[in-house]
């Protein structure tokens, strides 16, 4: 049988702060389009459920213990090119812009954004991610 409906979309939150993880959480889920697989504190974890769970799109915090956002990236992408990962960051400093592009990013967001915006950004993203 078709279906007209959107496939899930596979999300993994990376964040090295439980408060923004827990939030994430809550807005993802409450998506009906949306299967969170996984919450991690630090990107040696991120590779860990990347490689275990291959989420469509990964919001990955850049600064954090054990393996930084952008070191994650790299690993990640070896793994599962196709996987779409949001940088997701507080920085305002301009050297995380250059970074970022640099780094096996495929977007940009502040964590001052509004939810909505972050999960139409999701959205976005994880159509481009189940199309390959």
């Amino acid at each position: 049988m078709l279906s007209c409906q959107h496939p899930l979309l596979r999300v993994l939150v990376v964040d090295d702060h439980e408060l923004t993880r827990f939030s994430l959480k809550l807005a993802l889920q409450s998506q009906a389009n949306i299967e969170l697989v996984g919450l991690a504190s630090n990107g040696k974890e991120a590779v860990e459920m990347v490689e275990r769970y291959h989420p469509d799109v990964i919001i990955l915090d850049l600064q954090m213990p054990v393996l930084d956002g952008l070191s994650a990236s790299t690993q990640i992408k070896h793994i599962d090119p196709h996987a779409q990962i949001i940088a997701y960051s507080s920085v305002e400093d301009p050297q995380i812009e250059v970074m970022s592009q640099t780094a096996r990013i495929d977007a940009f967001c502040k964590k001052d954004t509004a939810t909505q915006e972050l999960i139409a950004l999701v959205e976005q993203l994880g159509q481009r991610a189940v199309s390959h």
